[in-house]
């Protein structure tokens, strides 16, 4: 089975990094499943493709009330955003 590499951009880093610690290191350990497979939902990865018009498709992983967006890029996941779960859907109009 190939890994899968995941990638945080600046923006989502910055939002991982202003949760508070312990979301935080859910948050990680939650991406870390992310190298195993992106796109298949299984127990602590609450993964869904995104309706997204045109583009690449956009995948989230549900962390409580916090959500991953990101796409898939060969052999790389590459986080576009950290966000609660309020705010996580907006990029997408």
């Amino acid at each position: 089975m190939r890994k899968f590499k995941v990638l945080l951009s600046k923006v989502a880093a910055a939002q991982l990094q202003n949760l508070e610690r312990p979301l935080a290191k859910r948050v990680k350990s939650h991406l870390f499943l992310l190298e195993e497979n992106p796109f298949a939902p299984r127990s602590g990865a609450d993964i869904r493709q995104l309706e997204s018009p045109g583009g690449p498709k956009f995948y989230r992983l549900r962390v409580g009330e916090y959500r991953a967006v990101y796409v898939v890029v060969e052999n790389e996941v590459r986080i576009t955003e950290i966000l609660h779960r309020k705010k996580a859907y907006r990029f997408l109009d």
